[in-house]
């Protein structure tokens, strides 16, 4: 079976059963339920102040309209958070390599955010689609140009997520494949590309 360089793109099945869902819902097992005592264990109190610590970080320059948005978005990150953690141990699957769980999270919240701009004040949200002092000929083709981009940017922005993370992987491959490949011809040069 002859495997090629883009292989690790695909989502990886064990008979049948993709692995993805089983990635996904491995991280809810490292959380520590928290007890009805009235002293909790070290695990949950340190669970608590790590989530009391990024919270706050993350809230700290929003307003207080946006600390409704609290739990979804520390919720979010933990898990996140994990789902990363994971694929540092090895032979383990991390889902956010795959272009459908990163788009599966983009546009939802890309939605999210374009419907409640246009809602909560649309003169603003209206306003990003024309930038300030732009010649009149130019205001029809500039909205379509900007349009089209706000529609694209969960796109773009989803496979450069999956780009960045997997180019690593793909790049350490490539160059182990070439020092092996070197190695009986250029010693030398295999040793240094290994270097």
């Amino acid at each position: 079976m002859a495997l090629n360089f883009f292989d690790q793109f695909m989502s990886p099945t064990y008979l049948g059963v993709p692995l993805i869902i089983i990635a996904l819902t491995f991280p809810w097992i490292f959380f520590p339920s928290p007890s009805s005592r009235w002293l909790s264990n070290r695990m949950v109190t340190l669970q608590n102040w790590f989530i009391g610590q990024f919270t706050r970080q993350l809230l700290q320059p929003l307003n207080t309209n946006g600390h409704k948005w609290a739990l979804m978005l520390t919720s979010l990150m933990i898990f996140l958070l994990m789902l990363n953690m994971l694929g540092l141990l090895p032979y383990t699957f991390t889902p956010t390599t795959q272009l459908s769980l990163n788009m599966g999270l983009a546009v939802p919240f890309w939605l999210t955010t374009v419907i409640i701009g246009m809602r909560n004040q649309p003169t603003v949200a209206l306003g990003h689609l024309l930038p300030e002092g732009t010649p009149l000929p130019l205001i029809p083709v500039l909205i379509i140009i900007e349009t089209i981009s706000l529609f694209i940017r969960p796109l773009a922005l989803g496979v450069r997520l999956t780009a960045n993370l997997t180019a690593g992987h793909l790049l350490i491959q490539l160059i182990a494949t070439a020092a092996f490949v070197l190695m009986p011809m250029m010693t030398t040069v295999a040793l240094l590309t290994s270097t």
